[in-house]
């Protein structure tokens, strides 16, 4: 039963987000929270995983939450779920028309969509630096319990992401940006 659930869990996520696997990250979030697949810690661990390997965020986040659920067939399933829906509206565009995506009403229809899915994005990096950041889960559990050494290492990143951007010109690069945070991680924390 649980493989079936995920299933169609990750199949509805993956058929009703719009922009990708950032927009996908509060569904995904909403769904293993409210089902009880995964604790708040372990969501935001699960993020930072997700973030960290290569490969689609949402692929990585249904990977890991079907695995946690029910192992190797959950992890297919769940990935299956997630990236089916593209994979057939993606295959019916095809079909239908090569030139869909220049349609007047295609293009407003996308263009409607952009700023939900910014806000959807935007909302799930707040809450994350909320709760991560600043310790934040609800008023009853006591308010803020701020995370110094993660401000720290935030605070860091931001700073060689700058530094970096004004001495070449280009963002820094996501990847040394992640060994940058995970050496401080290990270096701050284990003191």
């Amino acid at each position: 039963m649980i493989l079936l659930e995920l299933f169609i869990t990750f199949f509805q996520i993956g058929l009703f987000t719009f922009g990708g696997g950032y927009a996908m990250i509060s569904l995904v979030s909403e769904q293993a929270l409210a089902r009880g697949w995964l604790t708040e810690a372990e969501l935001l661990n699960m993020i930072a995983v997700a973030e960290s390997t290569p490969g689609p965020i949402a692929v990585n986040m249904a990977t890991y939450v079907g695995s946690s659920q029910a192992g190797i067939f959950g992890s297919a399933l769940a990935t299956l779920g997630v990236v089916l829906p593209s994979f057939i509206i993606i295959l019916l565009i095809c079909a239908v028309t090569k030139n869909f995506m220049q349609l007047e009403p295609v293009q407003a229809a996308l263009q409607g969509v952009r700023p939900c899915v910014v806000a959807l994005i935007l909302g799930t990096a707040i809450t994350l630096a909320i709760s991560t950041l600043l310790g934040f889960k609800s008023i009853a559990d006591g308010g803020f319990a701020p995370d110094i050494i993660g401000i720290i290492i935030f605070a860091v990143v931001c700073l060689v992401g700058f530094v970096i951007k004004k001495l070449t010109g280009k963002k820094a690069s996501p990847i040394v940006v992640i060994l940058i945070s995970a050496a401080l991680g290990m270096i701050l924390y284990s003191l």
